[in-house]
């Protein structure tokens, strides 16, 4: 096993994990297993460097997705190709009235609240974690980076979520028409963050280009290093086709600004062959994946696994006992999966989440799910970030893959105009969406659970 160090850490930080690492790793709650068996704790082989404007180019993302962009789905993520993952939105008095604790077994750091954890990382993922804040007051952005920032390598500001959970008190969305606020957030993040760590953010497209250029170029003159363009505007849904044109003539914007800024598209990527299709019509610089890794997250492989109900979900639940991850947060996670069929049908994955939905614990599945090790899952994570040798790009590279020459420059006209016209792009470049998916149909409106901030 490795740990992935992305600055030096406090010297008591430094000694849990020495003791974190030196015994093998069990649930506290269950003793373990008897085939289970101890791990000997590795020295660290890789050093990461620090974020820069090129670790967010070309690259498939994780996007921030509330309860589905969990620890557990965070780190498969990794394994199966994202270069970097984004957790979900975490409201900045929420991680400030927190307190951080070390799990002495697993390793896991969690900000636990009165009744539940805040947020929950791993010190493996800490190379590629982005941690997005939700605020609406610079003070309170501030504190809440300091909170959490020995255990991330940079922070996304919210600007994009439409729900009213975060739009209520003038976070999410609600930046998007409050610009001074918005920028005095990011203005604030990067001065009193160490260089070394990265600040971004997540906005959705205003009604029209010329307001929305305006609002773009602010922002990349707070200092960021990235921006995220979901493609949508506040107004749309997620049944709505994105407006992933409207990117082109931001990017070459921001290019032509001459800050190295990286713009990643966000909306309706469907993984890594869609990625093609959606470099060549915005010229972006990576693309970030919400809903079809809330389904599947091996879609940021070229080949994305197949019947999820077993290749899949039973590593997910023992990978899920085996950081003592909260059975509420599994649960949720593996009822979400859904995949293409090859050797299994929809009935086995409707059979197998009807064992999971009835379930009050992890227990409740050892016939089905075991053996309960999950060693296996977690050496193979291990592994997978390994062999990364210290860089964050995954093996299989997106760099090969270059926009098309011809520039797209849509007029200044309002974007819910096109809202409810065809994916006429994925027509024409015959991908089937579904296939991409990894679905054997598209999923229903209404299962979408996850949001991405």
């Amino acid at each position: 096993m490795i740990i992935l160090l992305h600055r030096p850490l406090p010297r008591t930080f430094r000694s849990t994990l020495s003791r974190t690492f030196s015994i093998a790793m069990s649930r506290r709650s269950q003793p373990p297993s008897p085939d289970s068996s101890p791990r000997m704790a590795k020295k660290p082989r890789l050093e990461y460097p620090p974020l820069t404007a090129e670790d967010y180019k070309d690259g498939l993302m994780l996007a921030p997705m509330v309860r589905s962009g969990a620890l557990l789905t965070r780190l498969y993520s990794l394994k199966h190709g994202a270069k970097l993952v984004w957790g979900p939105e975490t409201v900045d008095k929420a991680i400030l009235h927190s307190v951080r604790e070390v799990d002495p077994t697993t390793g896991v750091i969690s900000y636990n609240g009165k009744s539940k954890a805040i947020f929950t990382t791993h010190p493996i993922e800490k190379p590629f974690l982005i941690y997005q804040i939700g605020s609406a007051d610079p003070e309170l952005a501030v504190q809440a980076a300091r909170m959490v920032m020995e255990d991330v390598s940079g922070f996304d500001l919210n600007c994009g979520c439409p729900k009213p959970f975060s739009t209520h008190s003038g976070m999410g969305a609600a930046l998007l028409t409050n610009p001074d606020l918005l920028c005095a957030i990011l203005t604030a993040l990067r001065a009193a963050m160490p260089p070394e760590i990265t600040i971004s953010a997540k906005i959705r497209l205003l009604p029209t280009q010329e307001d929305t250029l305006k609002l773009v170029e602010r922002i990349v003159n707070t200092g960021i290093t990235a921006l995220t363009v979901h493609c949508r505007t506040r107004n749309m849904r997620m049944r709505e086709k994105a407006t992933i044109e409207r990117l082109r003539e931001i990017v070459d914007f921001v290019e032509r600004m001459g800050k190295g800024i990286a713009v990643i598209a966000n909306g309706d990527c469907l993984g890594y062959e869609d990625w093609k299709r959606v470099r060549q019509v915005t010229g972006a610089h990576s693309a970030m994946i919400a809903t079809a890794a809330e389904s599947n997250p091996s879609c940021f492989s070229p080949h994305p696994l197949k019947d999820l109900e077993t290749t899949f979900v039973p590593g997910y639940i023992r990978l899920g006992k085996y950081l003592n991850n909260h059975w509420s947060s599994t649960k949720f996670c593996s009822t979400q999966f859904k995949g293409a069929h090859d050797q299994s049908s929809r009935n086995d994955l409707k059979t197998s989440r009807e064992v999971i939905v009835r379930a009050k614990g992890y227990d409740d599945l050892e016939k089905t799910v075991g053996p309960w090790t999950g060693e296996q899952e977690w050496s193979e994570i291990v592994e997978a970030i390994e062999k990364r040798a210290g860089q964050r790009a995954p093996p299989h590279s997106l760099k090969d893959i270059t926009p098309s020459p011809i520039t797209v420059s849509e007029p200044a006209v309002k974007a819910d105009e096109h809202a409810n016209a065809p994916m006429s792009l994925v027509s024409d470049l015959q991908i089937p969406a579904a296939s991409l998916l990894g679905l054997d149909a598209p999923p229903p409106v209404g299962e979408v659970v996850g949001v991405a901030g």
